[in-house]
């Protein structure tokens, strides 16, 4: 069961979307260095269909896109709950699905057709965050033909990369 402790809306998390980023607990890695090390606890609310009802409810026209913000110890939750937002999508009008996660790939058999964006990768404190060039961590935004399309280089300031 996934329990979340806090949301807010935030601007910098996914780019050009206004995203309810809902902060997950029970997170697995440990990060050093973590700029939330109370999510490592098995704290907070449980995370159910209703409450993302009412999140959709309350912030209708407000934000454009919700990302799950941890969920590592329950994967399948975080997929089963993204699908459910996919399904309230076609109600709601255009609601964004995201997820961050700190694993360096998802589990295999994760349905990522789901999500629009995924974050990948532990913060490894020497080489920063995501705003960092030198991160190890990636955001991906899943294409029309479901492949993961690296866009970690938009938090740079940088128009594109060639790879």
């Amino acid at each position: 069961m996934l329990k979340y402790v806090s949301y807010d809306i935030v601007f910098q998390e996914i780019p050009d979307e206004v995203t309810l980023a809902i902060n997950l607990s029970n997170c697995p890695n440990h990060c050093s260095g973590c700029h939330s090390p109370y999510l490592m606890e098995n704290v907070g609310i449980p995370l159910t269909e209703e409450i993302l009802d009412t999140f959709l409810e309350n912030y209708n026209g407000e934000v454009s896109c919700i990302c799950f913000m941890g969920g590592d110890a329950a994967p399948h939750e975080v997929e089963r709950l993204a699908k459910y937002l996919h399904k309230q999508m076609a109600k709601q009008g255009g609601i964004k699905v995201g997820w961050y996660s700190g694993k360096s790939k998802l589990p295999e058999d994760i349905d990522i057709t789901c999500f629009q964006f995924i974050k990948l990768g532990p913060y490894i404190e020497h080489l920063g965050s995501l705003k960092s060039p030198t991160t190890n961590q990636k955001l991906y935004k899943v294409s029309a033909s479901n492949k993961l399309c690296d866009i970690t280089y938009s938090f740079w300031g940088a128009k594109s990369i060639i790879s």
